[in-house]
This record gives C-alpha cells, structure tokens and sequence, in this order.
C-alpha cells in the first residue's frame, strides 16, 4: 500500500559507524521554498502515492525547513583524487543522508538532500546549490534512466527566494537524490590513506553486507566485491561512450561503488561527434575528455584497488584491473552493434563500429540523430539511404560506409520491420541538449518552470516518438555550440 511522507520511516545504518566516519547535522531551511518538479515514478519506489503527495509538506521537508519524523540526517566523511591529485579533506560538502527508505520490495533508497547548506566538509563554499546546476541534475538522472544508464535519480526539485553567488549572483535550489547507495570510491582512500585499515574493513563489511550479500561466501569477499565494482563501472562506462555522454568530472569521489552515473556538473551529451570533446571550461589538460573516459574508469579503479590492499592479495587485484581492456570493448561493441541492428555478431562488425566513429568524429556529425534515421534504412530505397547521408558534409566516405553496412544487414535473420523496431528500442529520438536546458533554466530564473517539467517528460521515454515532442528531435540551435560549463554547472 502506498503511503504519504509522513508515513515514511527512515533509518539510517551509517549512524552504526564510529562518529569519525560522519558529521550529524541538520539542513539550513530556504527562504520562500517552493515545489518546481516532482517526479512520481521515483515517488513510487519509496511506496509513496504521488496523488498523496502534498507540494508543500514536499517544500518544508526538502526545502531545509524541517525533517521527517524519523529522520537523522548527516554528511558523510571521504576523500578522493581530482583531477589526478589526492585530496584528504573532502566529505558532503553540500549534501546531507536524511535517512534509507525500504520499501516493500525490501529494497533500501537513500534519501540524500543537495544544497542542504554547510557541514564539516564544505571548506570554504557556502554549502548551497544554485537552481541551474540543480535542474541539470535533476533532469539529467531521468534522462539516463530513460536511456538504460546506471544513475542516481530525483524525487523533487525545490526552488527558492534566496540567492548566492556563483557565476553572478545565482538563485538557490535543492534536489533530493535517491540511490540505493552513495557510498565512493574515496570513502575507501579515505581509510586506505589516512592508515585506518579496522575502519576500511567495517567500511567493506558493511557494503558486502548491504550490497553485495551474494558475495560473502566467496572465498575472497572482498576481491570479489571488487570485481563486482570493476564490472558495474565497464557496463556504466562503455554506456557514456556508446551514447555520446561526456561526465566533466571523473574524480574518484564522484565514483559510485554500484557503477551509477554520479555527480552531476557540466556533463554533456554531445551535439556533433568529437572523440577530443571537454564538457567542463575549466578541465584546461582534457583529463576527461570524451575518448579518455574509459581510461580514466581504469584509473579511477586502479586507486580504489590500491585502497584495498590491506584486504587483499595484490597480485589478484591488478589480474582484474588487466582484465578491464577486453571487457569494456566486448560491452562496447555490444552496446554498438545493437544500435547499428546487428543482432549476431559476425567478423567485421568491431571494424564497422570503428569506421563509422571514424567518420562521425572526422564530420563532426550529430551521431544520435544519424542513428535514429538509421532505424528506418531500407538499402534498396533511394530516399531513406539520402536521408542518412544529409547527415554528413561529405557524402562519398558515408556512402561507402552506408553500402558496407547494407550489405552487413542483408546477413541478419530478422525483417526490417523488426529490426526496425529493435533499433528504435535503443536509438533515442529525444536527449536531453545542452540547449534544452539552458532553455528550461532562463525561464526558471524567471519564475516559469514548465520547460522543466516538459523537459521531465519527453526524456522519461526517450525511445517513443511523439508528435507534440518533435521540436526536441530537431538539430540544436547554432547558438548551443557557445555553450560554456564549468564545475558549478
């Protein structure tokens, strides 16, 4: 049965953990806090009823201005490497756990408050999130559901009447993220570093226990917890490079133990295809640039093996770390051939995948929207084979890539019209543009939040085609390459 939030009880097992693993502390109440979106299919997994749901109790209680009855909110102690170098003095800076749902499925949600205001951790910042950063995660985490990308998600957006200072003086906002976990990978090289390994081991012992139960009979837990992580991150990872989404900002303590897209800034899905591609202004060395993603996944699983140490063999960590290359290219491809209809693999479709990257990146063409007019490819009909080449400047190379694959789909087994249909299943008609929210935050900045809650709706269903949404499947604007993000996007 579903209940309202008042009836919702909240535990919070991190409590059980030492006091140096946490801060407790109480979120700081938004002036004027209002309800801007609410997201009843992420209300349904906490067994909310959204028609229960009442918008104010929905501002109070994640607008800072008071908590559940059962909540016991803190701001979780971690460390991380950014940007290569490691930093011992991170934590929830802006952010508080207010508590775990379960739900009648017995599953856990964490109910974590961004923009929640200062805690121990939040160094210098102010601990506040402006409304543009917080629509694009809330948006954001829906779009990727609806694409099939492990994410954390959102219950409601909240506005606000107050202001700081970011990029000028900005409006406040804060998003309730749910996750089944928010647990990093710098909270281990928290404990690794700082040479608190009893602390490490009840850090390990508690996600087994919490996320990996399955696990615990392995005659190494904690290796195999590992390799359960590597493998989450190469399914999350290789569905970045195969949808065009570029993260900005891959440091360690923006990596979640259970391979979920974490940490939303100044990502990108990107518009014209560029294997060098930066989404964030201030990433000036290209670290984690489009194509360097699954190196940096790697890189970033690399210091959490070494985290583990203590727990484990060494030897045993980098064979899996050595194992990464050829698993994340079987996902990838994988994911490709999908997209491109190839059902069955067959010798020459990796290089197939790779000529049209190739092409993409040399063209700068939009390989989303190229895709999508590729689920409708009949090779014996003239306009359908023009349609895809009016997605490339030059034709010639395109043609003899497009007569290659028509050649390659004469070998599957299944129709057109079910290939058709299971290329549209994986192709999107609808992402969420840079310039789609740009568009939604200028006119949140002036009280109008519809754009919002569109925007809400046509990335929930990516795949389904509606005739009230076909502006959004349109080519971006010239002025969207100007787009500039930074880390407070």
């Amino acid at each position: 049965m579903l209940g309202t939030l008042q009836s919702l009880i909240l535990e919070n097992g991190y409590l059980d953990f030492p006091e140096h693993f946490y801060q407790r502390n109480t979120p700081t109440s938004l002036k004027g806090a209002h309800l801007i979106s609410f997201n009843p299919e992420v209300a349904r997994l906490l067994d909310l009823n959204p028609c229960k749901v009442n918008p104010d109790e929905l501002a109070y209680y994640f607008g800072g201005g008071g908590l559940l009855p059962t909540s016991q909110p803190l701001a979780m102690k971690y460390a991380g490497h950014q940007f290569g170098s490691y930093n011992p003095d991170l934590g929830d800076g802006r952010g508080l756990l207010l508590g775990e749902v379960v739900n009648q499925q017995g599953e856990r949600w964490d109910l974590h408050l961004k923009g929640a205001g200062k805690t121990a951790f939040s160094r210098f910042g102010d601990g506040k999130a402006v409304l543009r950063s917080s629509i694009r995660e809330y948006l954001v985490s829906e779009a990727m559901h609806g694409l099939n990308i492990p994410t954390t998600r959102a219950l409601c957006l909240i506005g606000s009447h107050e202001y700081t200072l970011r990029e000028g003086m900005e409006p406040c906002a804060m998003v309730l993220r749910v996750s089944q976990s928010h647990i990093r990978f710098g909270h281990f090289e928290h404990f690794y570093y700082s040479r608190k390994h009893d602390d490490l081991k009840r850090l390990a012992e508690y996600c087994l226990e919490r996320y990996f139960p399955d696990l615990i009979q392995e005659s190494d837990p904690y290796l195999a917890m590992f390799r359960e992580i590597r493998d989450r991150s190469i399914n999350m990872v290789a569905k970045w490079q195969a949808y065009g989404f570029v993260h900005g900002v891959m440091n360690t303590d923006n990596m979640s133990i259970l391979g979920e897209t974490f940490d939303y800034g100044p990502y990108t899905f990107m518009d014209n295809y560029r294997a060098d591609f930066v989404s964030s202004h201030t990433d000036h060395q290209g670290r984690y640039a489009f194509q360097r993603q699954p190196d940096i996944v790697l890189w970033n699983l690399s210091c959490l093996a070494q985290a583990l140490l203590p727990l484990t063999g060494k030897e045993k960590l980098i064979g899996l770390l050595d194992e990464y290359k050829s698993l994340y290219l079987t996902a990838y491809y994988q994911l490709m051939r999908k997209r491109l209809g190839l059902q069955v693999k067959r010798e020459g479709d990796d290089a197939l995948v790779d000529q049209l990257i190739t092409l993409a990146s040399a063209q700068r063409i939009d390989l989303n929207r190229f895709l999508r007019d590729l689920c409708s490819f009949e090779p014996s009909q003239q306009p359908s084979l023009d349609r895809c080449l009016s997605h490339f400047g030059q034709a010639a190379p395109a043609q003899d890539w497009m007569f290659t694959y028509g050649n390659r789909l004469a070998k599957e087994a299944a129709s057109p019209p079910i290939r058709q249909q299971q290329m549209r299943a994986v192709n999107p008609c609808y992402l969420l543009r840079n310039y789609m929210a740009e568009e939604a935050i200028k006119a949140a900045n002036q009280g109008d939040y519809q754009g919002v809650n569109e925007l809400l709706a046509v990335v929930r269903k990516p795949f389904e085609e509606k005739a009230e949404f076909a502006h959004y499947a349109e080519a971006p604007p010239e002025w969207a390459s100007g787009i500039s993000l930074s880390c407070s996007s």
